[in-house]
């Protein structure tokens, strides 16, 4: 049984309006604030009763004696998952994102714009991942040799993002061999993820050399310099982050120091984000449901972008729990669905 099953109507309208009537002023909320507000005509002492049971199950808490009361994670999941009423984008918000995201610039472009259109239209703060190398698929590949045994790598990712990579070499080839050796892989590998042909030509090298001829072990020894991973872990575009030093909640000195630093480290919210792709859609993480202190006091609204219909990073919106979750949630899908249109070579839109 659900938690909004557990309450009876009255109980679940005044915990609407309390949240609601947090959201917007950010001060706890006593019983006369909410008669004043709710449409149920009940007395203080009422509504007192009321958030009393809702504070027992966990819904809300009194930061102080005698204060009024905020929600806590459990409220606010509540609310977000029963209670919220999303709100579509104001047009003129829908017309900036669109055409911000339209213009035709290299994909990290296109994510930092991304990043600052979360952070600017929410005043929070907007990040982005870099679409992630292992699940992008490589179209085009040709090499052109350089000086001393070095040979310049051109790949094309997606049908649209060109590459370049300078690699050593234990001998120098000639611009036929290196056409050759492009060739072949191109044959093999055009439309695989760059995770499976470094898989493949791995186990290439693994094989029988013998059983290989030298032009073909050639190009999968080239190919391994090429493919290999020089930056296993994933980056991302992280905009007004000072953003959230304006809410009081977070605005502690220690708070904040703690929450900037893990944006430096990176580590927590890139495994925090990686969460983010295994599921379609948008998703949410309210307090301690990130499973990490130092986002206890906010909330992570995210949503999954594609290339190739392949789920390639996540973007979302970082902030308090106390943010307007009506706007954040449609604002970010929408986000998603524009910068996926933008990664593609075929652009729709949504």
């Amino acid at each position: 049984m659900s938690s909004a099953q557990v309450l009876n109507e009255r109980s679940l309208q005044l915990l609407k309006i309390l949240i609601e009537r947090y959201i917007s002023d950010g001060q706890p909320i006593g019983s006369r604030t909410l008669s004043k507000d709710s449409d149920l005509k009940l007395s203080p002492a009422t509504i007192r009763n009321v958030m009393a049971d809702l504070e027992d199950m966990g819904f809300l808490h009194s930061p102080h004696t005698s204060a009024g009361r905020i929600p806590t994670a459990s409220g606010y999941r509540l609310f977000v998952d029963s209670l919220l009423t999303v709100k579509p984008l104001e047009s003129n918000e829908l017309s900036r994102v669109h055409h911000e995201l339209s213009a035709r610039d290299g994909n990290k472009d296109i994510i930092g714009r991304a990043s600052r259109l979360l952070s600017e239209l929410t005043q929070m703060a907007g990040v982005v991942t870099l679409p992630k190398r292992e699940l992008v698929c490589l179209r085009h590949i040709e090499f052109l040799s350089l000086s001393n045994a070095r040979v310049l790598v051109i790949f094309v990712t997606n049908e649209q993002e060109v590459h370049n990579k300078i690699i050593q070499t234990t001998r120098a080839f000639s611009a036929a061999e290196l056409q050759q050796v492009g060739n072949y892989l191109n044959s093999i590998y055009s439309g695989h993820s760059l995770a499976a042909v470094r898989e493949s030509v791995f186990k290439e090298l693994q094989d029988d050399q013998q059983r290989i001829n030298q032009s073909l072990l050639d190009a999968v020894k080239i190919a391994q310099l090429a493919f290999e991973d020089e930056n296993p872990k994933e980056d991302y575009v992280l905009t007004g982050e000072t953003n959230l030093m304006e809410f009081s909640e977070l605005a502690g000195r220690d708070h904040l120091k703690k929450l900037f630093n893990a944006f430096n480290q990176k580590q927590d919210v890139i495994y925090l984000l990686d969460q983010c792709m295994k599921t379609s859609g948008v998703q949410i993480f309210i307090g301690e449901e990130s499973g990490y202190q130092v986002f206890d006091q906010c909330s992570l609204v995210t949503s999954s972008y594609h290339i190739s219909d392949k789920v390639v990073g996540v973007l979302g919106v970082i902030g308090p729990t106390r943010m307007a979750y009506e706007k954040i949630i449609p604002f970010v899908d929408i986000t998603a669905k524009l910068l996926s249109a933008a990664l593609n070579p075929n652009p729709t839109s949504p």
